[in-house]
């Protein structure tokens, strides 16, 4: 079938439908909002099912992934509009950022070495294959589609489904498990609070009260001139549209250099925010607006990307699939009940319960999961997350960037080896540097 602007149309239609029904059942269905279950994962579920690789009731189109490498272009497109450059430090923050960077770190490259030393020589699978825990858990729906799409153009068959499974999984495993860990933090009077419940609008996705809801951004310019959201859209698909020719420009020069399209997206984005200094129009767009269309992009790749997995790819790896992710739950499990406690004290569960909701799924997941037993934050669990995230940020785009590029360079076991090893060295400095509480609790007076 021959593919026209009306075939991404009717694919986003669908999709788009399918978001609204999620978000419906979300609300009105108690297992649903029980689950905390967002609502693109529910429609791209509905999609897998309904469309063609299953039940073939709605026609979506076979170039889901290819939306799914653009949907990412613009989300790597908009961080550097979006991100705050903030150099204060906390106390607190130190030691979330080690817990942090040292356990993204430890899944890549724990998982990589596994999937050479122990999944390729035992089942067959391919040198990238453990690679496939991190980037659907701690990586998320994004890395899954960045990394994904990244190896399948490189001839990696069946990399975006199994990406796109392990974010799901993850996704299943961090509410399951985060809720059940939550309920044991409140029943043993180990939270700072203890609420009775979750509020409903995070439980229903929905917010009822009109003067609660919270403005998604704030308008640059006169609508007289250009509407804000316009120049905003504009802006982040003229970035991406660079990025797009300069990669054409270097594989016409290089036919054998392969830059991930979201790779370069990036790399423009920061000239394009370095160019708004230079003419002195820092505050040229805005940040939560910016934030908002890479919000929406982000839950238009999650249902894309569901709904495009191949049951096929991943039926060919079912029994290796199992034991990564339940490799992978018991390391997540590791962090969340053996260091979290080491690294944070007396408030570790506040902590250990949001590190496990963003090691299987997302930091988004992690929020919510710490609002059941913090719902006013005031835990200081996000204030210092939000500042170690500085320090973690160039690790998390930075291994998103690296990792397709060492599988199609043959460097997949050197990448898992030094990622461990800087790993370690991550998590020991708390100890070095004596930052973790009982030693600060030990430090002389005046």
């Amino acid at each position: 079938m021959e593919y026209t602007p009306f075939t991404m149309l009717t694919d986003v239609g669908w999709i788009s439908l399918l978001i609204v029904i999620g978000s419906m059942l979300r609300r009105r269905v108690p297992v649903f909002r029980s689950l905390l279950l967002p609502s693109p994962i529910i429609a791209g579920l509905l999609g897998l099912v309904l469309g063609p690789q299953i039940l073939g009731l709605i026609g979506l189109s076979d170039a889901m992934g290819d939306y799914t490498t653009l949907l990412i272009a613009v989300v790597f497109a908009a961080m550097p509009y979006s991100m705050q450059f903030d150099r204060s430090v906390r106390t607190g923050a130190r030691t979330m950022w080690s817990f942090s960077t040292g356990m993204f770190l430890a899944q890549w490259g724990v998982f990589i070495l596994l999937g050479v030393l122990l999944f390729q020589p035992v089942w067959g699978t391919e040198d990238w294959f453990g690679m496939m825990l991190p980037v659907g858990f701690v990586g998320g729906f994004g890395t899954a589609a960045a990394v994904g799409s990244s190896l399948e153009a490189a001839g990696a068959a069946g990399a975006s489904s199994l990406g796109f499974t392990s974010a799901t999984v993850g996704t299943l495993a961090a509410i399951v498990g985060g809720i059940i860990f939550a309920s044991w933090g409140i029943r043993k009077g180990k939270t700072t609070e203890l609420p009775a419940k979750l509020p409903w609008d995070l439980r229903s996705g929905y917010i009822d009260k009109v003067s609660e809801r919270p403005s998604i951004g704030r308008a640059t310019t006169n609508p007289s001139s250009v509407e804000p959201l316009a120049l905003h859209v504009g802006i982040l698909a003229l970035t991406v549209m660079v990025a797009y020719l300069v990669n054409q420009g270097i594989t016409s020069v290089f036919p054998d250099v392969s830059i991930p399209l979201f790779a370069m997206s990036f790399v423009i984005g920061i000239i394009g925010k370095l160019l708004l200094r230079v003419f002195r129009t820092p505050d040229y767009l805005d940040r939560d607006t910016v934030s908002s269309i890479s919000g929406a992009s982000t839950d238009y790749l999650i249902a894309f990307g569901i709904a495009s997995i191949v049951p096929a790819a991943i039926a060919d790896y079912w029994i290796p699939l199992v034991v990564l992710f339940v490799l992978g739950v018991i390391f997540c499990i590791f962090f969340c009940c053996i260091m979290a406690p080491t690294f944070f004290g007396e408030n570790w569960v506040e902590r250990g319960l949001f590190g496990w909701g963003w090691a299987t799924a997302a930091v988004a997941t992690g929020i919510a999961l710490l609002k059941i037993v913090d719902p006013k934050l005031k835990s200081g669990t996000m204030s210092e997350y939000g500042v170690a995230y500085v320090g973690f940020a160039p690790f998390e785009i930075g291994m998103t960037i690296i990792a397709p590029i060492a599988v199609i360079a043959g460097w997949t076991l050197g990448l898992g080896a030094a990622t461990l090893v800087l790993a370690v060295a991550i998590l020991a400095a708390p100890w070095v540097f004596r930052w973790l509480p009982h030693h600060r609790e030990d430090a002389p007076v005046g």
